[in-house]
This record gives structure tokens, C-alpha cells and sequence, in this order.
């Protein structure tokens, strides 16, 4: 098998380089160490893109984009051909995902973001205190979804992937969030 002048994987027909990237998994659950480095050249770009929209974090990104490969290399050997390794791959990259955002699970630290708007020398103190006073009256899952939403700019598709909970619960429950704040702030003449 020739590894060599492999075309960028954007250049490449979808089912050549699925075929491609069958090849060099093969080779790899063999022990070749070249097509370690070809499958990483042709796929890395896409893994990454993946990756990196997912995390929102070129720090994490970057390691999980090595442990895709780390698994790669555990587990050529059980690959089973269907047509479709980049899936296989794309799966194997989401789970790494996910893993990282349970070991993450406090991602959203309530005094962390009160810290970050207290610096903002560019808020007025109206806006903090109005901040801090919603927060106060929210459930921990109420901020989580509202700051992932918000303030760190995830899609409701996102938060429902780091929280681990079906889309249409994260939707409900932020349109629910949403609802009790301007309840609130009705009752306390704010709105």
C-alpha cells in the first residue's frame, strides 16, 4: 500500500477517501506506524473542526483531538467495516467529548461568573446587581442552562450535549427560566 502523496482530505471524493481512511485504519490495527501519520494528515482538520466547535476551547480541543487518535490506535484492530470510518471516528471524537464535560461538570462555577461580572468595568451597577439578584433566585440547572446560553454563547442543541439532557428538556427549561425571571421582575417592578 502506498501512503505516500496522499491529497487533502477536501479535495478527496467522499467514498476514495473513506476508503482511504478504511486503508489506513486497517494498517494501523496492523501495527503500521505511517498510516498513523496518513490518517492523521487526511482526517485532522475535520476532527479538530469538530472538536473545537464542540468545546469552545483550543486547550481542550487540542487534547481530545490526541486521544481521538490514541483511540484510534486501541481500537483498529476491532474496527468493522461499514462504509463509513469517518463516522466511527466522529463517534469515537464525541464520546472523548463527553467525557471531558463530565469531568468538567462543574463547569459553571456561580461565584466564577459573579467574579468575571463584578471586573466588567463596563457594566453599569444596576446590571450586576440585577444579575446577581436573578441568579440568586434560580436553581443551580436554571443558571447552568442560562449562562452556557447566554453568557458563554452555546446553542440550546450544545448545552443539551454537555448537560446530557434531551434538547427539548434544555428548551423547555430555559423558556421556563426565561419566564421566571420576567415573572420576578414584574412583581418587583423592574419590568
Amino acid at each position: 500500500m502506498n501512503l505516500k502523496n496522499v491529497v487533502p482530505s477536501y479535495k478527496v471524493n467522499p467514498n476514495k477517501r473513506d476508503k482511504k481512511i478504511e486503508n489506513y485504519i486497517e494498517e494501523i490495527g496492523k501495527g503500521n506506524k505511517e498510516a498513523i501519520s496518513e490518517l492523521y494528515n487526511l482526517t485532522k482538520s475535520s476532527i479538530y473542526g469538530y472538536i473545537l466547535s464542540v468545546m469552545k476551547n483550543r486547550a481542550d480541543s487540542e487534547d481530545i483531538l490526541q486521544e481521538v487518535y490514541i483511540k484510534i490506535i486501541q481500537n483498529a484492530k476491532k474496527y468493522k467495516s461499514q462504509g463509513k470510518p469517518m463516522q466511527w471516528i466522529i463517534t469515537i471524537t464525541k464520546n472523548l467529548c463527553n467525557m471531558q464535560f463530565r469531568k468538567q461538570k462543574s463547569i459553571i462555577d456561580i461565584n466564577e461568573v459573579y467574579d468575571i461580572l463584578s471586573d466588567d468595568k463596563k457594566m453599569k451597577i444596576e446590571d450586576k446587581i440585577f444579575i446577581e439578584t436573578i441568579f440568586k433566585n434560580l436553581t443551580d440547572e436554571e443558571r447552568q442552562i442560562l449562562t452556557l446560553h447566554l453568557i458563554s454563547g452555546f446553542k440550546h442543541r450544545e448545552i443539551s450535549k454537555i448537560l446530557n439532557m434531551p434538547l427539548s428538556t434544555i428548551l423547555s427549561k430555559y423558556n421556563r427560566t426565561i419566564k421566571k425571571i420576567k415573572k420576578q421582575n414584574k412583581k418587583e417592578g423592574d419590568f
